[in-house]
């Protein structure tokens, strides 16, 4: 499928599927939406929990359901430098994307943080299938196969679920894939999405979820958050 380079509305980049009118990310801001769903209601939320249920947090154990573009692990690993805390991120994705494609993308310069741009790149570099130790802080492995076909269990304190949407790709936003990612959680894991509609928060329900709607990002009213039970 052709894949084009195109800017959202708060100047940063992302892919867009033309066959399917898709984007990577959403068209009214790639890098507002990525910060406000799985920043700060997915590892700023789950950072605060596990101190809560913790008394400390030493390290977070990280699975994003779809790599794309790297924004997500990229704004989690400047994350991982500030509170500090060590995060442990798998990616994984069916369809990486090109060289080419990864260096038009301009997060860095958005962020202002030009200084980190060789880190973005070594995520998109760095081997497949093999955990890299990018920062102090942050360790990377990228996995390259379908969601379907993840076989971790209680391994995980958060999911980025940042799959295509539901209206191009419904087999993703399922039950099954769902009942995946509730055994991939560790006892009160917690699992992020930009998706809002009925038929998603009633699957995560009925594979065992507790689930609340927030407050959605810049173009979209609501946003699902949802737990793992202990």
């Amino acid at each position: 499928m052709l894949r084009k380079i195109i800017t959202t509305a708060d100047g940063s980049k992302t892919i867009q599927i033309e066959e399917w009118n898709e984007q990577y990310h959403s068209i009214h801001g790639a890098i507002q939406e990525a910060n406000h769903v799985y920043i700060k209601h997915g590892l700023l939320f789950c950072f605060d929990l596990l101190k809560f249920l913790n008394g400390k947090v030493q390290e977070i154990s990280v699975l994003e359901i779809g790599f794309g573009t790297g924004l997500n692990a990229f704004l989690t690993l400047l994350q991982s430098e500030k509170h500090p805390m060590d995060v442990h991120y798998v990616g994984v994705e069916a369809f990486p994307i090109s060289s080419k494609e990864m260096e038009a993308l301009n997060y860095a310069e958005e962020l202002q943080v030009l200084e980190k741009i060789a880190l973005f790149e070594e995520m998109h570099n760095c081997t497949w299938e093999k955990e890299n130790r990018l920062t102090s802080h942050f360790t990377l492995k990228k996995q390259q196969k379908l969601f379907k076909e993840i076989t971790e269990k209680d391994q995980f304190d958060l999911i980025y679920f940042d799959a295509f949407g539901a209206r191009v790709q419904p087999e993703l936003w399922t039950e099954s894939i769902f009942k995946i990612m509730y055994d991939a959680l560790k006892s009160e894991g917690v699992l992020v999405t930009y998706a809002a509609k009925g038929s998603v928060r009633r699957a995560l329900q009925s594979v065992g979820f507790s689930v609340e709607r927030l407050p959605g990002p810049p173009g979209k009213r609501e946003m699902l958050r949802a737990r793992k039970g202990t």
